[in-house]
């Protein structure tokens, strides 16, 4: 008769809690309240979970943990397809990846001030945002390696991957001017934190990309929910006597609700109003979004590869590299009226 070999994932489940925090109640204890601490030990010694790994873990000097540094603690869909990346790798190979949301100075602060030495984490991956040289020096003294997914800049990194958000932005701007479309506006997104993203640049990149083409104007607009709402950005379009014909979005996950709501205000997508986003995220297809397609979980795979080779101090032979971005032409976008239908709002 074959034995079930109790795992963390068993404690897990019994527990309710995430496999991660089974691994931090025996290798972290002060990152997990006591009354959670003491039911997974008691479930662990129930189930006779056995935690022979950390003996192994002691032998080798490999934690088999690593530290994912993301820049909110909500799970965006480029969050989500980068931790399923990550895992895909990085589970095969024995190793736990744990999230550290740093989103406000307090999360930052604390990581890097506690920073395990290299048997607690071997190795950190920081996802779209610029880290800071006094963080890479101590991730270096460390003798950890650092792993960027679509960051800034690849400095002071040993490995990154990304794309190129220019690339993007000017696929965008020649896609809507090629129909005809001569005022473009841009809803950007503002961050409610110290950190900068790799995605801020597109708003620069919009802003060059329409004033080289004499025939287009670009106008930009924030969006900060919940301050700012879809309802707020069409009432001012329909206010406008000279609206704009065309507008491109942060992300799919505002151009999606915008497309929506655009619809229920009368608007024909895309005569009246050519909608674009960013991502080609999961639901952009059935929404027949025009959008720049980029693939997370593909750089979330390599990155995870890069990380195990520099993890067991093997050669790179790409250690910054970039994927490509293509334009995903749909229903959304077309050529704009000659005479738009925002006149019958008039009056």
């Amino acid at each position: 008769m074959t034995h079930h070999k109790t795992t963390a994932s068993d404690v897990a489940r019994k527990a309710h809690v995430s496999v991660s925090t089974v691994s931090r109640a025996f290798s972290r204890p002060d990152q997990v309240s006591e009354a959670t601490r003491n039911k997974i030990l008691a479930i662990a010694d129930d189930l006779n979970f056995s935690i022979s790994r950390a003996a192994g873990n002691l032998k080798s000097g490999k934690s088999h943990r690593i530290a994912l540094l993301v820049g909110d603690e909500k799970i965006e869909w480029f969050t989500a397809c980068v931790f399923e990346g990550l895992n895909h790798v990085l589970a095969p190979e024995g190793y736990d990846l744990i999230s550290y949301p740093m989103n406000d100075s307090e999360n930052r602060n604390l990581f890097f001030d506690n920073l395990p030495v290299r048997n607690n984490t071997d190795a950190v991956i920081v996802s779209s945002f610029a880290i800071r040289n006094n963080e890479i020096e101590r991730l270096q003294t460390a003798g950890v390696p650092l792993i960027g997914i679509n960051v800034p800049t690849h400095q002071g990194f040993s490995a990154t991957v990304g794309t190129n958000d220019d690339t993007g932005v000017k696929l965008v701007v020649h896609h809507l001017a090629s129909l005809g479309h001569r005022k473009i506006l841009y809803i950007y997104q503002t961050f409610q934190s110290d950190l900068k993203f790799s995605s801020q640049k597109r708003l620069k990149v919009f802003q060059r990309e329409c004033s080289k083409l004499k025939t287009v104007t670009g106008v930009v607009e924030a969006f900060n929910p919940p301050t700012t709402s879809c309802d707020a950005i069409l009432t001012g379009l329909l206010a406008q006597d000279d609206a704009p014909t065309a507008v491109f979005l942060h992300q799919d996950s505002q151009a999606i609700p915008f497309f929506f709501r655009a619809r229920e205000c009368g608007l024909e997508i895309p005569h009246d109003l050519s909608i674009i986003g960013y991502d080609d995220s999961t639901f952009a297809g059935e929404v027949g979004l025009t959008t720049i397609h980029q693939d997370p979980r593909i750089m979330a795979q390599e990155a995870a590869r890069k990380t195990l080779d520099l993890i067991n101090r093997q050669p790179l032979q790409k250690p910054y590299e970039e994927f490509p971005v293509e334009l995903t032409v749909r229903s959304s976008t077309g050529a704009p009226r000659k005479k738009s239908l925002y006149a019958r709002y008039d009056g």
